[in-house]
């Protein structure tokens, strides 16, 4: 019996420290370096599907606060009984249900999660990427970048009549830049670093 309460309590260290919210989300250095699996999630992300690091990191911080657990409020009856949700936005990534439904199959990541932050960077890169082709956006474009990924293919062309996706636009493209600039102080020293604990 304590044996096992040994173990779980060894399970519950390591799922906390994996996935809790990191304590400078506004630092990309610091987050990377509370939680080197992730830069190694996101550069793997960056390599495949060339969306740079720093814009994946700053989608997840607008979609999510980096919360794994994060879902959209329920809407209420009579301003009281909880209803249905907003919609099946999940995760890191804010993936909508049918949209990572659809990248699974696409990719034959069958057992990807919305929860785990390597198949939230994945899932980012995927979706930025056919974005970036199908829309001719440039990979390094933060703001229409994330237009694209909150307003979809099909609305993206009327994102101008959208005020509220404009200002998440440009928030991001701001988060993106920030990030960018704090990278270029750490990204060798993330580089360099080969052993981990979580």
């Amino acid at each position: 019996m304590i044996r096992k309460n040994f173990y779980l309590l060894i399970l519950l260290f390591f799922v906390t420290a994996c996935s809790s919210i990191p304590k400078y989300p506004q630092n990309a250095c610091k987050i990377f370096g509370e939680r080197y699996l992730w830069w190694k999630s996101a550069k793997k992300a960056e390599e495949k599907w060339g969306i740079p690091i720093y814009i994946q990191l700053a989608i997840i911080k607008q979609e999510s606060g980096f919360d794994w657990l994060a879902r959209q409020p329920r809407h209420k009856l009579f301003k009281i009984i909880p209803y249905k949700r907003k919609s099946s936005s999940r995760g890191y990534s804010g993936a909508l249900k049918g949209t990572f439904r659809d990248y699974k199959k696409e990719t034959g990541r069958k057992l990807a999660t919305r929860m785990r932050f390597a198949d939230a960077t994945d899932f980012i890169g995927w979706y930025l990427h056919k974005a970036s082709k199908e829309l001719k956006i440039s990979k390094k474009d933060a703001r229409r970048l994330y237009l694209s990924y909150y307003l979809g293919a099909s609305d993206y062309k009327n994102y101008k009549e959208n005020k509220k996706a404009i200002i998440y636009a440009k928030r991001v493209r701001d988060i993106a830049s920030d990030y960018r600039k704090q990278l270029t102080m750490c990204r060798d020293k993330l580089n360099r670093k080969k052993y981990i604990i979580y």
